[in-house]
């Protein structure tokens, strides 16, 4: 698993001292708030640390050490920020968007592989897992009455879907 994941993207400056408005890729502020530095490479390179976080209409406005200045600032506009893994753990059984997507989505029950998830939404009080399947896209909710077992450090997770929901969407193309 990645050792520096996605945060977020700055995207403007937000006052004359230096702050910067961060479009959040993860759980939200709170989150952001928690982190005691950023980085300005996938692999952890440019650590910045952080003077502040606060909320501000669905955005982070961040305060970066040694950013004064709302020039300072611009040069940071369209960057993407990441956060050290290590800064954020997680309880048992619980992962990052980031750990899901790309995993193998198999049968829980009869081992066939569906496809792999491609995008997770949080569009109400559970998420829904985008699966790419051979015949498009699938939808699933990613619910424990559905969800079997999430394995992310194996690249896979397991499913129980309802009825036809993957029909033609197996690897091998067969229909059940």
């Amino acid at each position: 698993m990645k050792a520096y994941l996605e945060a977020g993207k700055f995207v403007t400056t937000h006052g004359v001292t230096g702050e910067l408005k961060l479009y959040p890729w993860c759980d939200g502020p709170e989150f952001i708030a928690a982190l005691p530095r950023l980085f300005f490479t996938a692999d952890g390179r440019g650590e910045t640390k952080l003077e502040s976080v606060r909320s501000h209409k669905g955005m982070c406005l961040v305060k970066l050490a040694g950013v004064d200045s709302m020039d300072a600032a611009r040069a940071y506009i369209g960057r993407i920020a990441y956060f050290a893994r290590t800064d954020a753990p997680l309880p048992e059984g619980r992962y990052f968007v980031q750990d899901i997507i790309g995993c193998e989505v198999r049968d829980a029950d009869t081992g066939r592989v569906y496809g792999t998830v491609k995008d997770v939404t949080h569009p109400a009080a559970s998420d829904v897992y985008t699966v790419a399947t051979p015949a498009g896209d699938v939808l699933f909710p990613a619910v424990g009455e559905f969800l079997g077992e999430l394995n992310p450090e194996e690249g896979y997770i397991t499913v129980r879907p309802i009825a036809g929901m993957f029909d033609g969407a197996e690897e091998n193309g067969d229909a059940d």
